[in-house]
């Protein structure tokens, strides 16, 4: 498992590095605090469809979809049904 940096700018990362990052922050909430894996893919698969996707964040909220998708208690900003 890939570690994060705590310390490290987006800007001093490259693309790996910070796609390593960002999975290795969804890995290490607390499974209690997660949805099950095939409603993360659904809720994945909307972001992915939506014209507010930039890069990986959301354009509406500023969030890393990847991250918000993954816990229980956060919800879609255009409130996409499957949230």
């Amino acid at each position: 498992m890939a570690a994060f940096c705590k310390r490290c700018l987006l800007r001093d990362m490259d693309d790996a590095a910070f796609f390593a990052s960002v999975q290795a922050y969804v890995d290490r909430i607390p499974q209690e605090q997660k949805v099950p894996e095939t409603l993360y893919r659904e809720r994945l698969a909307q972001c992915g469809k939506c014209d507010h996707l930039v890069n990986g964040m959301c354009a509406l909220c500023g969030c890393f979809v990847e991250v918000r998708a993954a816990r229980k208690n956060q919800h879609c900003a255009k409130e996409i049904e499957i949230w």
